[in-house]
């Protein structure tokens, strides 16, 4: 085991995370760069015998005000997670680290899927603890419920042969209503954040300022690993997303609509131009992301389900949270006070 220190490791590590099946846009070292300063990131690497490597964990480290550091790592482990010897290796390295930062606890979202029982086995012999009742949203920080679609070795006809009729009709009918599909620049965030915040006023959800993805443009780009789309309906900005493109996964990560002119469907069309571009990129998955776990239609967030159900993606469960509370009581301390801190943040946006 050892860490991610110099440039000669960062170019070893991003080989390995992009070649690997369990990739994940999350634990890259780019990623890392959009979460500074607020968080310092921390990458282990598990190796065999010859050194390669064969696991990794990409940590993020924050100062978290009275309680101490926490230490919390998104859509890892990338490695064999049925390897217990490779997990090991990788929660010796997270211990390490603890000691190092006094860390109060470590939180990882996997991305293992809920029913995986070995993974659920290995992890609790090691130590660590499951948080699997989450069902909304703000019960992670990661959404536990996604949906995503198998476009493995699939031609475009065969992905949109498994849409729903209506949601074929629908992409078919905002191109004969005159939306046009391009591909933005970083000025374009501008219209793309504008659009955003009239979404988030409609949906009640907060949104991030302009600022942050201009961040992520300028981290992801460069790379080729980010794009911004944009729809116009007679030359004027109508809907927006972002797709993000990591090793053998292209995700649906932010998208925005204007109140007007939804009745030409433009959302479907942009979501068909981004799993055209997944496709071309010969990936395994494209991913839709969050939708809640609350499979009911009087709930608010159901209009959300059903639209990325109508492409004919898997809705995948994931594990949810595991951790280790390094420092129990402070761990528990604060863990009281996040779910203090959501509940007064509800209350104020509703006042």
């Amino acid at each position: 085991m050892r860490f991610v220190t110099d440039e000669a490791s960062k170019k070893e590590y991003k080989k390995f995370l992009e070649g690997h099946e369990r990739c994940n846009f999350q634990q890259s070292l780019e990623w890392a760069e959009i979460k500074k300063p607020n968080w310092t990131p921390e990458v282990i690497l598990a190796e065999d015998e010859q050194n390669n490597i064969i696991g990794s964990l990409c940590i993020l480290i924050r100062k978290i005000p009275i309680f101490g550091n926490l230490m919390y790592a998104s859509r890892g482990p990338v490695c064999d997670v049925h390897d217990i010897a490779v997990v090991k290796q990788l929660t010796d390295g997270a211990k390490e680290l603890a000691k190092k930062y006094n860390a109060i606890g470590l939180r990882i979202e996997p991305d293992v899927e809920s029913d995986d029982q070995t993974f659920r086995d290995i992890v609790e012999n090691l130590g660590y603890k499951i948080k699997d009742d989450a069902k909304d949203f703000k019960d992670q920080i990661q959404p536990r419920y996604v949906f995503r679609l198998d476009v493995k070795d699939k031609t475009e006809e065969e992905v949109m042969a498994g849409f729903h009729q209506k949601w074929r009709y629908n992409i078919r009918l905002a191109t004969k209503k005159g939306i046009i599909i391009k591909e933005g620049s970083r000025e374009d965030l501008k219209d793309f954040h504008k659009i955003m915040e009239e979404t988030g006023k409609r949906d009640d959800f907060i949104t991030r300022p302009l600022a942050y993805f201009e961040k992520m443009y300028d981290n992801l780009v460069p790379g080729g690993h980010m794009k911004l789309l944009m729809a116009y309906y007679e030359d004027k900005p109508i809907s927006g997303v972002i797709p993000i493109m990591y090793g053998n996964k292209t995700w649906y990560l932010y998208g925005a609509s204007s109140n007007k002119h939804r009745n030409l469907m433009p959302n479907y069309l942009l979501q068909w131009e981004m799993i055209k571009m997944s496709i071309a990129k010969h990936d395994s998955i494209y991913d839709f992301r969050g939708v809640s776990g609350v499979v009911d239609e009087n709930h608010p967030q159901y209009g959300l389900y059903r639209f990325k159900k109508g492409f004919g993606a898997k809705f995948t469960e994931f594990i949810g949270e595991i951790y280790i509370p390094f420092k129990p009581i402070k761990y528990q301390l604060y863990k009281i006070s996040e779910k203090l801190f959501k509940i007064l943040r509800k209350i104020k946006r509703k006042v």
